[in-house]
C-alpha cells in the first residue's frame, strides 16, 4: 500500500529526483517553493522549478560533473539549496552538505575527506567564514555563488549561479534530451549524499546514503502521517541536517507548499505570514516559545495571571489523562474548554493559527512541555532518526504517547539489545556505511544488518519506543549509580530561568548542573521577589542570592527523579555554550568531554571531587 498522494509513484524509479520532479510536474503549484526577498515573498511554480533544476544540472554537466562526483554545498536555507541538491542528484553525482556553523577545520576536513570537486556557497558572510578552509583545498575546481555580489575578484574558479544556469540553457539547445537521458540512468542503490556526523567526539564521519535510503523514508512517512496537498510548511531547520532534508523530500513528494526560513530570528514573523499547517522543529524551539508564553502570562498581573496559571494546571491535568487513555472527568473537560477559549486560543494564534501538527526531533522534549502544547490544541509528534538511518519512527496523530518517539515506520525493524538496552535498527533506511572508514562502519552495523544507534531505551507494551539517553553520555557517580543526563537537562529546561543546562557529576558524589540563565527572565523574577542583583552577568553569577534562586528551580524541577539523579547544586555561567568555542556541535549537541575538561574546577565545586 502506498500513500494516497504518492499513488503512481510506485511505477517510478525509486530515486529522489524522480519523486520530486514528478510531484512538481503533477501539482505545478504556483507557490511550490517560496522565500522572502526584501520583505516580499517570491514564489517558484512547479514548472519553473523543473526548468531551473534542469539548467543547473546541465550547467554542471557542461563543467565536467559526472556520475559519482562529489559536489558540496554550504548555505543557509533558501530555494537554491534544494534546487542545487536535486540538480546534483539528477546527474548521479553526490551532494556533500556542510553546516554554515561548522568550524573552519571541519569544513576543510569534509571537503578533503569527501573529495569534493566543486562547492556551492550562498553569499559573502558564509564565504568569509569558510574562506581559509576553501582556499586550502586545491582539488576544488569551481566555486559557485548563489549571490552575484559574493564572487571574489581574485579567484578564477569562482562563477555565479546565474552563469551556471545560462550554461545549462545553452547545452539544452544543443541536445534537448540530455537531461532526461541522465535522469534515466539513476538507480535506487546509487550514492546520493555523504552527510558528516556532528562529531561530539573526534573527527566527523561521512555517512553514505543512497537514493533508496531516502525514498523508502518518503513512502513510509507519507503512509504514516496525514499529509495533504493543501498543506503549507515552514522550513526552519538547516537543510544540511538529515531531519530537514528528509522532511523536504517527503513534503515535496506530497505536493506541500514549502516556505524557506534562513534564520531562527525570522520564525516569529514568518509564522504569522505563512500560517503553516505542518512544521518540523527541535525541542529548543518549543522551549523558547513556551518560556515566552509563560513570561507574558505571568507578567499580565492580577486576575489575568491567575487565569493563566489556572489554565496551565488544567491543561496539564487534561492532557495527562488523555495521554494515559483515561476518560476525562466532566468537570475537567468543561474547565479545559474554558481554558481553551480564554488562553490556549492565543497560543495557536502565536504559531500562525493553522498548525495541524508539529514534528519534533533531534532531542527529547519534556513531558511537561508536550502536555502543554497538546492541551493547547497544538499537536507535537515526536519522532526519531539519525544521520545514518534517515527517519526511523514517529508518533501518529491518532496514536501518540507523550515522551515516546513513536512506533517504527513500515519496513523498519527496531529492537532493544538485551545486553545493554541499546536501540538497534534494520531496514532500507540504513546507510551504506562511513566513507573511507570501514572500521567505524563495522562497529555500528553488525553481521545481521542491524545498525547500533548508540541510544539506550525501552519499548512499552503497545510498541512505542522511549529513549532514556545516549549510551556514551550515561555517567556513573562515585557511589556506582548511573545518571542519564539528557533526562535531567530536559527537566531543568522547563524552568523559565534556564536558557541552557548541562548535567554533570561523572565520578563525583552528586549530580550538579552548569546553567546559563535566561537573563531577562531571571532579572525580572529577582526584581519581583525582592532579591537584590545588580551588576554585570559575571557578578550576578557569583551572587549567592542569585545562585540560590536558580538552584531552587533546579531542585524543584528534578524532584520527580530518583534521589541520586536530582540536581543538588548549580554553577551559573555568564555566556552560552557555543559552536565557536568548541562546546557544541553544528547540530547544537553538547560536547560533554569538552565541557567536563573546561569546567572541571566548577564541577568539583558543586558535585564534590
Amino acid at each position: 500500500m502506498i500513500a494516497e498522494n504518492l499513488i503512481g509513484f510506485e511505477n517510478l524509479p525509486q530515486t529522489i529526483p524522480h519523486f520530486c520532479l514528478e510531484s512538481f510536474r503533477r501539482h505545478n503549484k504556483r507557490d511550490a517553493l517560496s522565500h522572502k526577498i526584501n520583505d516580499v515573498w517570491e514564489n517558484l511554480s512547479g514548472e519553473t522549478i523543473i526548468e531551473k533544476i534542469k539548467h543547473i544540472a546541465l550547467g554542471l554537466a557542461d563543467l565536467g560533473v559526472k556520475a559519482g562526483d562529489r559536489i558540496a554545498i554550504i548555505s543557509e536555507n533558501r530555494p537554491e539549496w534544494s534546487l542545487t541538491d536535486l540538480a546534483i542528484l539528477s546527474l548521479r553525482a553526490v551532494n556533500v552538505p556542510i553546516y554554515t556553523t561548522q568550524a573552519v577545520e571541519q569544513i576543510r576536513y569534509i571537503l578533503e575527506d569527501s573529495g569534493a570537486k566543486m562547492l556551492f556557497v550562498s553569499g559573502k558572510k558564509i564565504f568569509r567564514h569558510a574562506e581559509n578552509a576553501i582556499q586550502s583545498v586545491e582539488r576544488l575546481e569551481k566555486l559557485i555563488f548563489f549571490d552575484d555580489d559574493a564572487v571574489p575578484e581574485n579567484d578564477n574558479r569562482a562563477i555565479t549561479y546565474q552563469t551556471l544556469e545560462n550554461r545549462g540553457k545553452e547545452l539544452e539547445k544543443v541536445d534537448s534530451q540530455i537531461f532526461e537521458t541522465n535522469l534515466a540512468q539513476i538507480k535506487a542503490d546509487d550514492l546520493a549524499t555523504i552527510i558528516y556526523t556532528s562529531g561530539t567526539t573526534g573527527e566527523p564521519k561521512g555517512a553514505m546514503l543512497t537514493h533508496e535510503n531516502f525514498t523508502s523514508s518518503i513512502t513510509a512517512v507519507s503512509k504514516s502521517l496525514p499529509i495533504k496537498t493543501t498543506d503549507r510548511s515552514l522550513a526552519v531547520l538547516p537543510l544540511s541536517h538529515i531531519f530537514e532534508r528528509t522532511v523536504f523530500y517527503v513534503l515535496c513528494a506530497n505536493g506541500v507548499a514549502i516556505h524557506f526560513c534562513a534564520s531562527f530570528d525570522q520564525i516569529g514573523a514568518f509564522l504569522s505570514e505563512v500560517k503553516p499547517t505542518i512544521m518540523t522543529a527541535v525541542p529548543r524551539l518549543f522551549e523558547q516559545v513556551y518560556h515566552k508564553i509563560v513570561k507574558k502570562g505571568k507578567s499580565a498581573g492580577g486576575w489575568r495571571t491567575s487565569l493563566f496559571d489556572w489554565a496551565l494546571t488544567v491543561g496539564q491535568e487534561y492532557w495527562n489523562a488523555k495521554d494515559k487513555g483515561e476518560k476525562v472527568p466532566t468537570g475537567l473537560f468543561l474547565k479545559h474548554a474554558i481554558a481553551n477559549r480564554l488562553v490556549f486560543s492565543k497560543w495557536r494564534t502565536g504559531v500562525g493559527g493553522s498548525i495541524r501538527f508539529f514534528v519534533s526531533g533531534g532531542a527529547p522534549l519534556s513531558k511537561k512541555l508536550s502536555n502543554a502544547f497538546w492541551a493547547a490544541g497544538i499537536p507535537v509528534l515526536q519522532g526519531y532518526g539519525m544521520t545514518e538511518a534517515c527517519v526511523t519512527c514517529v508518533n501518529r496523530p491518532e496514536d501518540s504517547k507523550v515522551g515516546s518517539i513513536g512506533t517504527p515506520l513500515d519496513g523498519i525493524e527496531m529492537t532493544i539489545a538485551e545486553a545493554d538496552g541499546e536501540i538497534l535498527i534494520r531496514g532500507k533506511n540504513v546507510m551504506r556505511g562511513y566513507l573511507n572508514n570501514p572500521e567505524e562502519t563495522a562497529k555500528v552495523i553488525d553481521e545481521d544488518g542491524f545498525y547500533h544507534t548508540g541510544d539506550v531505551g525501552y519499548k512499552d507494551e503497545d510498541g512505542h519506543f522511549f529513549i532514556t539517553d545516549r549510551k556514551k553520555d550515561l555517567f556513573k557517580l562515585s557511589n556506582g549509580k548511573y545518571v542519564a543526563p539528557q533526562q535531567v537537562e530536559s527537566l531543568l529546561k522547563q524552568s523559565p530561568l534556564v536558557s541552557q543546562a548541562v548535567a554533570v557529576g561523572s565520578g563525583r558524589k552528586q549530580v550538579g548542573a552548569l546553567i546559563v540563565p535566561d537573563w531577562e527572565t531571571l532579572k525580572q523574577t529577582l526584581e519581583e521577589e525582592g532579591i537584590a542583583a545588580e551588576g554585570s552577568r559575571e557578578e550576578m553569577c557569583e551572587n549567592p542570592f542569585v545562585i540560590k534562586r536558580v538552584q531552587r528551580d533546579a531542585v524543584e524541577f528534578t524532584r520527580e527523579m530518583n534521589d541520586h539523579e536530582r540536581v543538588k547544586r548549580v554553577y551559573l555561567l555568564s555566556r552560552e555554550f557555543s559552536i565557536d568555542k568548541g562546546e557544541m556541535t553544528p547540530t547544537l549537541k553538547i560536547k560533554r568531554g569538552v565541557i567536563d575538561e573546561k569546567y572541571e574546577a566548577a564541577i568539583d565545586e558543586i558535585c564534590g571531587s
